[in-house]
Order: structure tokens, then sequence, then C-alpha cells
């Protein structure tokens, strides 16, 4: 079973980002994609997914977007005319079906640092 977590943090203030919308799709071989599972960051700003091994394609892209533009639009920490980033998009692959893989986010309005760990 691989599972897939994230931790999003607010870089503006300091503080974690909870209640971020977010998805995670597979990328088709042929470009189109499929929805696997949605869901939010818990209020720590931490989300975490199991996928049964047989539901991993090693050969496959997969892509985690998050809702960012709707959570600081709700934090009253920018305004309209500011933002320009509403979405973040990180695209990777999981070649191991049986791993971990955890993807954190520092998060600002207009820019975001991502990295993978395990």
């Amino acid at each position: 079973m691989a599972v897939l977590s994230t931790h999003t943090l607010n870089s503006v203030d300091g503080t974690h980002a909870g209640g971020i919308a977010l998805a995670v799709f597979r990328i088709n071989r042929g470009g189109g994609s499929v929805k696997l599972f949605d869901g939010r960051t818990d209020e720590g700003g931490r989300f975490l997914q199991e996928i049964a091994a047989e539901d991993v394609d090693i050969q496959a892209d997969y892509e985690l977007v998050l809702q960012t533009g709707d959570y600081f639009d709700a934090a009253s920490l920018r305004s309209q005319a500011e933002q320009v980033l509403n979405q973040v998009v990180v695209r990777f692959n999981m070649p191991d079906a049986d791993r971990r893989y955890h993807i954190p986010f520092m998060l600002a309005p207009n820019s975001y640092s991502v990295w993978v760990s395990g």
C-alpha cells in the first residue's frame, strides 16, 4: 500500500494551513486524467490517504492540486488584486507501490515551496 500525505504551512503568518481543498489525479498515458480522491487538510494543515498497491500505476504521473486561492480568500491575508496563484499543482510519480510519499508545502498568496520526503 502506498501512502500519500501532505503538510501545508502558511508562510505569511507562520501557521498551519488548515482547510485547503485538494485533489489527486492520475495522468493517463494518453494525457487524460482520472480523479483518484479529494479532501481537505485538517486544522494542523495535514492530509493523509492510503492507496492500495494494486491501484498504483508505477508508470503513471500523478497530480496533487491544492486550492490555495480559496484558502487565502478565507484567511483574509490578501486583496483580490494581489493574488495571481489560485491553485498549486505538483506533478509526481510513485515508482514504488508500497512506499510513503510525503509532499509538504510552504504557501503564500503568490509563491510556494514544495519538497518530497518519505
